[in-house]
C-alpha cells in the first residue's frame, strides 16, 4: 500500500533489467510465483493465460480464463433478509492448454530444481508475446536449449498459439514431450500441492478480495475426441449451464526420428512425442488452441466453432498469427503510447500498465472488463465500477470502439437492472455493484448494493464517450435508455427536505470509500447523481428537438413523460451538496466530521490494510478512508468546485486516506498535481504505477489490478498534462513534474487524431488525421489544423505548495485541527500499554 506514495524504481534490476519495450526476467525464483504468474500473463480481453511455466509446476495458481465464463452458487446468509443477493458468480478456471512437459533421458525439466546455465523470460510489449529461453544441464551433464512462445491472438479472439523448441547441445538423448489439455478447475493435477509463492501474508485467513473456492464439481464433461493432429473436449457448467469447448491442434517439425501417441478422456487429452534427439537437430512443437463459450449453445456447435477456428490457422500458418499480432499491437501503441523522455524505468512500467489494459479489454466485445481482466481469479472475475471510471476514459481516447462495446454490454444488462431496482422497491434501473451475469453478486450489501453510485458511474462513462467521440447515434439508439432508467432511480431514491429552500437529499448509500457505509448524502454519490439527472434531462430534450422520430419511439418504449424530465432537472439543480462553513471543507457525508479521527501514523503497518484486521463496525466509527471519495468527485466534476475548495478538501482528506484500495493512488496523484502538491503527486503516481509490478498491496498474485493500470493513463494525461474534458470540451492546464522534461501522447477526439507534447516551457498540439480540433489552454482557445501545429508557451507548471502534509487533517492551511474530539487507534490493549509506558518512564 502506498503510505503517501512510492519510489520511482522499486524493482530489483538484477532480475528485471530496464527495457522500455519489455518486461524481462533474468533469473528464476519460486519465492514469488503468484506475482510473476500475473506479471507475465497474456490476454486479449476474451481469453487470458497466467504466466505459469510450460512444465506445469511449480505454480502458485494455474489459470486460464474465458471472460464471462462462470459458475453460479447459492449465497448463504447467516441471517436472511428480503432483497439480499441470492446467486453467487465465480469465474471458472477454464481447461488448461499451456502444459507441455519435457523429459530428457527420462529426467523431467522442473525449474525449481533444474541446473539452469541460462534463463530469460520476456513479455514483449511490441507484440504481446511471452517468450522464454533457457539452457538446462541435466543430471547426466547434457545441455539442452529450450525456447517457447505463447500468445492470445488479437486477430482471432478465441485463439491461443504456443511454440516449444528443444535442441540437444551436448550429445544425443531420448526426448519425450507431453502436451496436455486438462481440466484443472475440478482438481485434475497429478502434482497438486499447496500453492507456492503467493507473496502475501501467510498468516492471513480472510481476504474478501480473493475468489471463493468452488467445492463441488463444476465442469460436467459433454464430449471428447482425438485424432492424429487434433483433439476437442467440451463441458457444461453444472449450475450456470454455460458451455465450453476447447480444441487443440499439434504439429511437430524435426529431422529427428520420432513417434507420436494421442489419448483423450473426459477431463484430459494429451499428445506425446517420443523423439530420438540428436545433437544440434532442433525439435519444434506447435500448439494451437481454440476456446469457444456460450450461455447455452449446445457443445456440439461450440465444437464445430473450434474446428473452424483451427482450420483457419492451418490455412494461414502459425507465423502469420504472430505477424498479425505484431500488426495489431503496432496499431495499439500508435494510438495509446505515452512517452516520458529520459526515464527508462518509468517508461518500462508505463508501457507494462497500458499493455495490461489491452490484455483486459481489446477483444471483450460481448462481455465486460473485469477487475482482474483475464489474468487471475481475484474478485471472482466480477465487473465493478472500475471499468467505467478508470478504464473507459483511456479506451475512449485511444480505442473508442472498445469503449463503445463495454457500454453496449451495460445496456444489455438493463433488464436485470430493472428487476434489481424493483426488488429494492425503486423505479427505473439499478445496476449491480459486482456481477458477471447482470445479477447482483455482492453478499455484503453495506459495501455492495448500497453503492448506488454505480448507476451514475455508468452514465458518466457513457456521456464522456459520446462527448469525446461525437457518437450521438449510439446515445440515441441505446445510451439514452440507460440515462432515463438511472435518472428514474435517483429521482425515486432521493427526497425533498426543507420548507423555504427545499433540497434534494439521498440517504442510506455508500460512496467509493468502503470504510464508511450506508450514510446520508455521500458527497461523491450526490455529485455524480446530480450529473446523471442533468444529463438525462438534457439528452431527452436534445433528442426531442433533433430526432423527433427517435424521441417518439423512446416515449412509447419507456413510457416517458415530459413531467419526469422536468423533475430530473429540478432534482439536479437542488441537489444537497454537504459543506461545512466552519471547517471550509466538503464533508464526505452528512455526519462524517462528527467522528473521531483514526491516527494512521500510529497504526502499525502489520495492521494494514485495515479491512483485514478490524471489524467493519470499528472502522465505521472513525474518520478514516479506504480510497479517494470526495477527492474522486473533485476530479470527475472539478468544474463544480473552485481551486480553493479542492485544496482545502485535499488537505483535509489526504492525511486520513489509507490507500488500502489500489484505486486510490492515481486519483490522489491527479488532484495533488492540480492543487499544487507536485512532489506528493509524483509519489502517488509511482504508487499507482508499481501496484502490481512491485506487489505493493501484497495481492498481485490474484491478478492484475486493471483499474489501477487504466488509472496510470489518467494520472499522466489528466494529472500531469492537466487535460480536462467537461461536457466534451478539451482543456489543458499542465503540471509537468519537475524532474521530467516532457510527456507525449496521442488522443482520438471526435474522429480526429491528435498528438500532444508537453514540455516545461510549452505545450504543442499536432493534428495527425481528421478535421480541425478545438481546445483550450489555461482559458485561451485554439484550433489545431492539419500542417499547423499549435505551440502554446507556458509560464509555469501551475502552483507549487512546499508544505508536507502531516498525519492529521489540515484545516484552513493550519496545522491545528479545531475539532473537540481526539485522534486514536482502536486497541483493546491500550490501557496495558499505557501503564507499561508510564512504568518504563518512571
Amino acid at each position: 500500500m502506498h503510505a503517501r506514495g512510492g519510489d520511482e524504481d522499486p524493482l530489483d534490476r538484477t532480475r528485471y533489467p530496464i527495457d522500455e519495450w519489455a518486461l524481462r526476467e533474468t533469473w528464476y525464483s519460486a519465492d514469488d510465483l503468484g506475482v510473476t504468474e500475473t506479471l507475465f500473463a497474456v490476454g486479449n480481453g476474451y481469453l487470458g493465460m497466467r504466466g505459469n511455466p510450460e512444465e506445469g509446476r511449480e505454480t502458485h495458481a494455474h489459470g486460464t480464463f474465458v471472460n464471462g465464463f462462470h459458475e453460479t452458487w447459492q449465497i448463504r446468509h447467516a441471517e436472511e433478509a428480503f432483497g439480499f443477493a441470492r446467486t453467487g458468480q465465480t469465474i471458472v478456471n477454464a481447461p488448461d492448454v499451456k502444459t507441455i512437459k519435457l523429459y530428457v533421458d527420462d529426467e523431467p525439466l522442473l525449474l525449481s530444481v533444474a541446473d539452469l546455465e541460462e534463463y530469460e523470460r520476456t513479455l514483449d510489449y511490441r507484440d504481446g508475446v511471452l517468450r522464454r529461453s533457457l539452457i538446462w544441464r541435466t543430471a547426466a551433464g547434457k545441455r539442452v536449449r529450450v525456447e517457447s512462445r505463447r500468445m492470445t491472438s488479437l486477430e482471432h479472439r478465441h485463439l491461443a498459439v504456443m511454440t516449444f523448441d528443444v535442441t540437444m547441445l551436448d550429445g544425443d538423448a531420448p526426448v519425450a514431450i507431453s502436451s496436455q489439455l486438462l481440466n484443472r478447475q475440478d482438481g485434475l493435477d497429478e502434482y497438486a500441492t499447496q500453492s507456492l509463492g503467493a507473496g502475501v501474508d501467510g498468516n492471513a485467513t480472510f481476504d474478501p478480495r480473493k475468489a471463493s473456492a468452488l467445492t463441488e464439481r463444476v465442469l460436467v464433461p459433454q464430449s471428447h475426441w482425438a485424432g492424429d493432429r487434433r483433439m476437442v473436449l467440451s463441458w457444461r457448467c453444472k449450475n450456470s449451464r454455460m458451455t465450453l469447448a476447447v480444441g487443440v491442434d499439434h504439429t511437430i517439425e524435426t529431422e529427428n526420428t520420432y513417434e507420436e501417441l494421442t489419448h483423450a478422456e473426459d477431463d484430459l487429452a494429451k499428445k506425446v512425442y517420443r523423439v530420438r534427439a540428436e545433437q544440434g537437430k532442433p525439435i519444434r512443437i506447435t500448439k494451437v488452441a481454440a476456446y469457444h463459450s456460450s450461455r447455452g449453445v449446445p457443445t456440439r456447435e461450440l465444437v464445430d466453432r473450434c474446428r473452424r477456428t483451427l482450420d483457419r490457422v492451418r490455412e494461414d500458418g502459425v507465423e502469420e498469427c504472430f505477424a498479425s499480432q505484431r500488426r495489431h499491437m503496432e496499431r495499439f501503441w500508435e494510438t495509446s503510447d505515452v512517452v516520458v523522455a529520459g526515464h527508462p524505468a518509468v517508461q518500462q512500467a508505463i508501457r507494462w500498465n497500458l499493455l495490461q489494459v489491452a490484455h483486459a479489454s481489446l477483444r471483450v466485445e460481448t462481455a465486460g472488463i473485469a477487475a482482474k481482466g483475464v489474468s487471475g481469479s481475484g474478485y471472482e472475475g466480477h465487473y465493478f465500477w472500475d471499468s467505467e471510471i478508470y478504464v473507459l476514459p483511456f479506451l475512449t481516447y485511444t480505442s473508442p470502439w472498445v469503449a463503445r462495446g463495454a457500454l453496449r454490454f451495460r445496456h444489455q444488462m438493463l433488464p436485470a437492472a430493472r428487476r434489481r431496482a424493483r426488488e429494492l422497491s425503486q423505479t427505473g434501473a439499478l445496476f449491480p455493484w459486482r456481477t458477471i451475469s447482470g445479477e447482483e453478486a455482492s453478499a455484503y450489501y453495506a459495501a455492495g448494493t448500497a453503492q448506488y453510485h454505480i448507476n451514475a458511474d455508468i452514465a458518466f462513462a457513457l456521456c464522456k464517450y459520446v462527448n469525446a467521440t461525437g457518437d450521438e447515434d449510439f446515445m440515441v439508439r441505446e445510451g439514452i435508455e440507460i440515462l432515463v432508467e438511472t435518472a428514474r432511480m435517483w429521482e425515486d431514491l432521493g427526497f425533498w427536505l426543507g420548507r423555504d429552500d427545499p433540497r434534494f437529499h439521498i440517504h442510506g448509500v455508500t460512496g467509493p470509500d468502503e470504510y464508511n457505509t450506508v450514510v446520508n448524502n455521500n458527497l461523491f454519490t450526490n455529485v455524480m447523481a446530480r450529473d446523471n439527472l442533468r444529463q438525462a434531462a438534457w439528452w431527452c430534450r436534445r433528442v426531442r428537438e433533433q430526432r423527433p422520430d427517435a424521441y417518439e419511439r423512446l416515449v412509447r418504449h419507456l413510457e416517458l413523460e415530459e413531467a419526469e424530465i422536468a423533475e430530473w432537472a429540478r432534482c439536479a439543480e437542488n441537489m444537497y451538496i454537504p459543506y461545512d462553513e466552519g471547517l471550509k471543507v466538503h464533508p464526505q457525508d452528512q455526519h462524517f466530521l462528527e467522528r473521531e479521527v483514526w491516527d494512521l501514523a500510529a497504526t502499525p503497518m502489520e495492521k494494514r490494510p485495515l479491512l483485514l484486521h478490524y471489524h467493519p463496525l470499528v472502522i465505521y466509527r472513525f474518520q478514516v478512508i479506504k480510497q479517494a471519495d470526495v477527492i474522486a468527485a473533485l476530479f470527475l466534476h472539478g468544474d463544480e468546485f473552485t481551486l480553493e475548495d479542492k485544496r482545502a478538501d485535499f488537505e483535509y482528506y489526504d492525511p486520513i486516506t489509507t490507500g488500502d484500495s489500489t484505486l486510490s493512488a492515481v486519483v490522489q496523484a491527479i488532484v495533488a498535481a492540480e492543487v499544487g502538491y507536485a512532489d506528493l503527486a509524483l509519489r502517488y503516481f509511482y504508487a499507482g504505477l508499481y501496484v502490481d509490478l512491485a506487489n505493493l498491496h501484497g495481492n498481485a498474485s490474484d491478478g492484475v489490478h486493471v483499474a489501477s493500470t487504466g488509472g496510470v493513463w489518467s494520472a499522466l494525461v489528466y494529472g500531469f498534462a492537466g487535460m480536462r474534458d467537461y461536457d466534451g470540451d478539451l482543456t489543458f492546464d499542465p503540471r509537468l513534474p519537475v524532474t521530467w522534461t516532457s510527456i507525449e501522447f496521442p488522443l482520438q477526439y471526435r474522429g480526429s487524431r491528435l498528438r500532444v507534447l508537453l514540455e516545461r516551457e510549452r505545450i504543442t498540439f499536432t493534428l495527425v488525421e481528421g478535421d480541425p480540433a478545438p481546445l483550450a489552454v489555461r482559458g485561451t482557445s485554439y484550433e489545431v489544423s492539419a500542417g499547423e501545429p499549435v505551440v502554446v508557451p507556458l509560464a509555469d507548471q501551475g502552483p507549487v505548495i512546499t508544505r508536507t502534509l502531516g498525519s492529521m487533517p489540515l484545516i484552513g492551511s493550519s496545522e491545528e485541527h479545531h475539532m473537540v474530539y481526539t485522534a486514536g487507534v482502536p486497541d483493546p490493549d491500550r490501557r496495558k500499554k499505557a501503564a507499561a509506558a508510564r512504568n518504563g518512564s518512571a
